[in-house]
């Protein structure tokens, strides 16, 4: 599957000009491209588009009269034998759960889906035009040369090289362009709130929010969550979003009437202490506000068209794919990426650009003629280093994996609270808190943990087999930045399922699909081995982050209301004491 700008640009370039010329777009998308004076070997581009039935046509053409030496086609290894069916396409589970190869993943999926739905607008299958060049060599007895990078590197080096504003743009368009607006503004609001949530805990008393009253809150949202459950699986002859509609309905209206009359909101604080009914309301208030916002965003997203157009929507009819060969329309389609995403597009198109190059200067001095069929989005790049190989990068430069150059905030925070967790304990062991106070506090940290991390991921879809695992190594991947606990629910998950590329077309098509409800197409895309997967090592994470939140702004405070001094008194008390050790030691080695 290639990954370029949907869009096609052609020239036949003259050798010995470094300018070349272009023709009108409709003659083709070739460049014949010799090195200068030493009459080696030749090579011609052929730049197509990704979804036009005329790139193939021409790319068997000119295969057939130009009888090359060899055919070089824009595909690594491995999707070259995707395509030809030679291997099982089964994902590697290491490799999906390793790292941030999760967040890479989903780029690969989101830039798949973009292309599928292309192909589908244009009634082509994307690379339709790198097949018909195998086929066409193949028959005539030419051989093949793949000449592309490795696309698990080019997707890697991808994310890595996109700073933090750029991931958070391209995941919002994309998620706006691939479902319901409606749909993704509320489970971004969700995601934000559940952030927000322990902020309104900490200082919602300056904007009035008191305990008192995130107490009350968080009374009517059990009992508003219990009823609104109970109205879901009373209304069992209606479709899911009727269902979904209706729980909602009565379960806003009975947490609303608890939280404001206060009735059995004493009851439930003595069976589930203030404490959590008071972090379930400030959770519930972080996430009213979440929805509220993304709801507002995602209304207004729709009304503006925001995403992909209707698929009983007419293309313009006075658009032909085929015009996608107009190399100036390329050249505006990489300058908008470029401004949206310029470290994106150094990895997906610069950095492509020269490693195709490279293998393609290698063809030529070996005294080859070749033809390369590339998409056009590269075709210009590569001609300028075939004209001048001695301005390409060292090859070196082009591959493994890359490393970013931004703040790696990630992975601050994530040590910083490896830190701050171990030196809480050592502190205020050293401040003299009992070893049971201690171990009570570490249990707390535990359970915590446990439960936020096991929940989601049950209510992400995980057996309770993956969940009690993930949750229960919550704990120690909280405070240990090299782990998560969502690699473990997903490897226990991975004994009971298998995941492979062919789900990608599934979770495409399903996301596809504008005819049926949003609830019913959420639901089928759980029920893909891949996608369910996914949510369950997000989700798992998610919860064990929100525990860390949760323990660091609840629960610590709450354990030291009984101590005379306050946790931070005992901390600095401890390294009062941690310094009078280290120097009177420092003393007696002197």
């Amino acid at each position: 599957m290639s990954f370029d700008p949907p869009g096609s640009g052609s020239t036949d370039s003259d050798p010995d000009s470094d300018s070349g010329r272009r023709p009108d777009s409709a003659s083709g998308g070739t460049a014949a491209v010799t090195p200068d004076g030493d009459g080696e070997g030749s090579v011609r581009v052929v730049g197509t588009a990704h979804v036009s039935h005329r790139s193939v046509d021409e790319v068997r053409e000119t295969i057939e009269e130009e009888r090359p030496d060899v055919v070089a086609v824009e595909l690594d290894e491995g999707r070259y034998r995707q395509m030809k069916g030679e291997t099982p396409d089964d994902l590697d589970a290491g490799d999906l759960l390793r790292g941030n190869t999760v967040f890479q993943f989903i780029a690969y999926w989101m830039l798949s889906y973009v292309q599928a739905r292309m192909g589908e607008r244009f009634d082509i299958e994307p690379g339709a035009e790198m097949l018909a060049a195998v086929e066409t060599a193949e028959s005539l007895g030419v051989d093949v040369a793949l000449v592309d990078r490795d696309i698990q590197t080019t997707i890697q080096r991808f994310w890595t090289r996109l700073s933090l504003v750029e991931k958070l743009r391209m995941g919002g368009a994309l998620a706006f362009g691939v479902t319901d607006p409606r749909v993704a503004g509320v489970v971004f609001g969700v995601v934000a709130g559940l952030v927000l949530g322990p902020l309104v805990g900490l200082f919602g008393g300056a904007v009035g929010l008191t305990t008192p009253l995130l107490v009350a809150v968080g009374a009517g949202g059990v009992v508003g969550g219990a009823a609104g459950y109970l109205a879901y699986a009373a209304a069992t002859g209606a479709d899911t979003t009727t269902r979904l509609a209706v729980a909602a309905g009565v379960g806003l209206a009975v947490a609303a009437g608890v939280a404001g009359t206060g009735v059995g909101v004493d009851l439930l604080a003595s069976l589930l202490s203030e404490f959590v009914l008071g972090a379930l309301g400030s959770l519930a208030v972080g996430v009213a506000v979440g929805v509220g916002v993304g709801g507002v965003a995602a209304v207004a997203a729709d009304a503006l068209g925001v995403g992909f157009a209707d698929e009983g929507e007419e293309v313009d009819e006075g658009f032909d794919p085929d015009d996608l060969t107009d190399a100036d329309v390329v050249t505006a389609m990489m300058e908008e990426f470029r401004t949206v995403s310029p470290g994106g597009a150094e990895a997906l198109i610069d950095e492509r650009d020269a490693f195709i190059a490279h293998r393609l200067v290698a063809l030529r001095e070996s005294g080859a003629r070749v033809v390369a069929i590339v998409g056009a989005g590269h075709r210009a790049g590569i001609e300028s280093y075939l004209r001048s190989p001695e301005t390409l990068p060292p090859m070196e430069s082009l591959v493994g994996q890359a490393e970013s150059t931004g703040v790696p905030w990630g992975k601050i925070v994530a040590y910083g609270v490896s830190v701050g967790f171990v030196g809480l304990f050592v502190l205020l062991a050293m401040a003299g808190v009992r070893n049971e106070q201690l171990l009570a506090l570490f249990g707390a940290w535990f359970l915590v943990n446990g439960v936020l991390a096991a929940g989601l991921a049950k209510l992400a879809g995980a057996r309770w087999s993956s969940a009690l695992v993930g949750g229960a190594v919550a704990w120690m991947t909280s405070i240990n930045p090299l782990l998560a606990p969502g690699w473990f629910t997903g490897y226990v998950e991975l004994r009971h399922m298998a995941v492979n590329v062919a789900d990608i077309g599934r979770l495409n098509a399903l996301l596809s699909d504008e005819t049926r409800p949003v609830s019913d197409i959420v639901s089928e895309m759980l029920d893909v081995p891949l996608f369910r997967l996914i949510v369950v090592v997000a989700m798992t994470n998610v919860g064990s982050i929100i525990a860390s939140a949760l323990f660091l702004l609840y629960v610590i405070p709450a354990f030291f209301s009984s101590f005379e001094a306050g946790v931070t008194q005992l901390m600095l008390d401890g390294a009062r004491e941690s310094a009078r050790i280290l120097w009177t030691t420092l003393r007696g080695l002197a």
